[in-house]
């Protein structure tokens, strides 16, 4: 078994699997949409080859459209019973070094159920066991939803009056950040604050969220009837589909159903600019974000755990 960077007549196929043509493309498309994106280079894609030659397992860095340093690992492919097992491990070591090498400082890989295109990723117990002794931790246990074309708009909540990034500059929307995502039921925002304290971890959140594709003017602050900041909300697009991004809710001011009007004036904005899909994630434990998506007309179409390891 060889490790190495899959060649040029590899791509964008990887490993193939016999009798499966949908997954076959479906993962092909998918490869070949991050390239042209810039969300992965050829040299980032990995291969592990048998004695004969054959492609046994796969897997490729990640990051956003253009960035230099990997974020993450997607496609991760390799044969599942024992002995695929150590070929999974080597794939994982060679990444893993290679994304350090980059100046990367973490990865982070998701796995999706129920398993859908265009990763298709079978055998999510064995998934999670080669993770965990590959040295990723378990980083939150999430829910994932969606609106398609056609879902009625929930109506506007005339209780909050919205202010746009342009007009207020980046300063409030951290300053609210700061004093949200202590007491937020997200366990990634509890890690981040844990790691570098509210402030550090909302003016990095903030600056992640700005290398997504966004309009300033999406970017918004709702004030409350009595000119407090209560919520914040920053719909944008990711490589691939419109996202509903960010919403947090000042603590003073949640239990009025904030988060719903949030959700939905992002999805306002987000289809008022074209978008046919909109998906929005969270933690399983956030109750108050799952009631806000099913109230603004999204569906839980899968669950996600994501997973990262320090580098």
């Amino acid at each position: 078994m060889h490790i190495r960077i899959a060649r040029p007549d590899e791509l964008p196929s990887l490993v193939e699997y016999s009798g499966q043509p949908e997954r076959n493309a479906g993962t092909a498309a998918y490869l070949t949409d991050l390239l042209a994106k810039k969300c992965t280079r050829p040299e980032w894609c990995l291969v592990a080859e048998d004695e004969a030659g054959r492609l046994t397992a796969a897997t490729a860095l990640w990051t956003l459209p253009g960035n230099d340093i990997p974020m993450a690992l997607v496609l991760l492919e390799t044969p599942w019973d024992e002995p695929g097992l150590a070929t999974g491990l080597a794939l994982l070591a060679e990444a893993a070094a290679l994304a350090d090498s980059l100046g990367a400082t973490e990865l982070e890989h998701v796995t999706d159920s129920p398993t859908q295109p265009p990763q298709y990723q079978a055998e999510p117990e064995r998934r999670t066991e080669l993770l965990r002794l590959a040295g990723f931790e378990h980083a939150r246990d999430g829910r994932r939803f969606r609106r398609r074309t056609g879902a009625e708009l929930t109506a506007h909540d005339d209780r909050l009056t919205w202010h746009s990034l342009p007009s207020l500059g980046r300063e409030p929307f951290i300053a609210l950040l700061a004093e949200a995502i202590p007491t937020s039921a997200d366990a990634q925002l509890a890690a981040r604050v844990a790691r570098h304290g509210a402030r550090r971890a909302a003016e990095s959140l903030f600056a992640d969220m700005e290398e997504f594709s966004h309009d300033p003017s999406w970017w918004e602050l709702g004030y409350a009837p009595d000119g407090t900041p209560a919520a914040l909300s920053l719909p944008a697009r990711n490589p691939s589909i419109a996202v509903i991004g960010l919403v947090a809710v000042s603590p003073a001011c949640r239990g009025n159903g904030y988060a719903t009007a949030v959700v939905a004036r992002g999805t306002r904005l987000l289809v008022e600019a074209g978008a046919e899909e909109i998906r929005g994630d969270c933690d399983a434990a956030n109750t108050a974000m799952i009631m806000a998506f099913e109230r603004a007309g999204y569906e839980n179409f899968a669950d996600r755990q994501e997973f990262t390891r320090r580098l």
